[in-house]
């Protein structure tokens, strides 16, 4: 009598999930190396990474800053989940899943917060336009930034022209020697498509001029309330960027909790 022998199919990691999350993360992973790479470069360039103290020196906000942090976020998060994956490591899927999380609970909270409090973030944006506007000379980067959302948003400092007073080469103090006294940043000019060649200087002493007249050279709307209605415009738009990444969080949470407990399931089963 031949015996028959039975094989029972023990739990499996699943392929599908493993490669997946491996695949997703390994473009964070590039991107975050990207970010931390251009960042560094650009510190390099301004001589911040031989003087490590400069990094406190500019008074306003260096957007390296962004690179450098989201650069060093992705980087984590992506080496974390792309090698958790292919090693099978459940402590790195596990700080993959808990990082992410952390990240997905402070937005949610700044996101509470910002409409609670709205206009205490007004009051802050108007205080953050300002302090950057007087260290507008200071950084390159943080001046294209400026000179970037003044043209995007067609306005002119945090609630008009005037906030250019703020700045030393821009004051109207009779003791500012600047050839740009009373002036504004070419970015505030009104642009005419008649002009080839962008004209650096069309805001020399043009707040002298009265502010009727000021309306057809420069833009006298603030960038606090044009970035207000921009929001309010591109509402749908926003939210739907923001529900985007969001749900992008909850799918990476998931898919590493779901391999972490069918590796669990598979040394169970040892």
């Amino acid at each position: 009598m031949s015996g028959k022998h039975h094989h029972f199919k023990g739990p499996e990691v699943s392929c599908c999930v493993k490669y997946f999350l491996f695949g997703f993360n390994i473009i964070f992973w590039l991107l975050g190396a990207a970010f931390l790479a251009i960042g560094l470069w650009a510190w390099a360039e301004k001589g911040v990474l031989s003087n490590i103290s400069s990094i406190t020196d500019l008074g306003g906000f260096d957007p390296v800053w962004l690179f450098i942090v989201v650069g060093g976020v992705m980087f984590i998060l992506g080496f974390a989940g792309c090698i958790g994956a292919l090693r099978e490591n459940t402590f790195l899927l596990k700080f993959f899943s808990v990082f992410l999380g952390l990240i997905f609970f402070l937005e949610l909270t700044a996101g509470i917060l910002a409409f609670v409090f709205k206009d205490w973030i007004k009051d802050q944006l108007n205080f953050f336009i300002n302090n950057n506007v007087k260290a507008y000379r200071d950084d390159i980067d943080l001046q294209n930034l400026i000179d970037f959302a003044q043209e995007y948003w067609s306005c002119c400092g945090a609630h008009g022209p005037n906030d250019w007073n703020l700045n030393i080469y821009f004051n109207c103090t009779e003791a500012n020697p600047s050839r740009e006294r009373c002036g504004v940043p070419f970015s505030c000019c009104v642009k005419d498509p008649a002009e080839d060649v962008l004209n650096t200087q069309c805001g020399y002493d043009v707040r002298l001029k009265v502010e009727l007249d000021q309306q057809s050279f420069i833009y006298t709307k603030g960038c606090v309330g044009q970035f207000e209605k921009w929001l309010q415009d591109n509402l749908i738009v926003v939210a739907g960027v923001f529900v985007g990444i969001a749900l992008l969080q909850i799918f990476g949470i998931c898919l590493a909790q779901n391999l972490v407990s069918d590796i669990k399931a598979v040394k169970a089963n040892w």
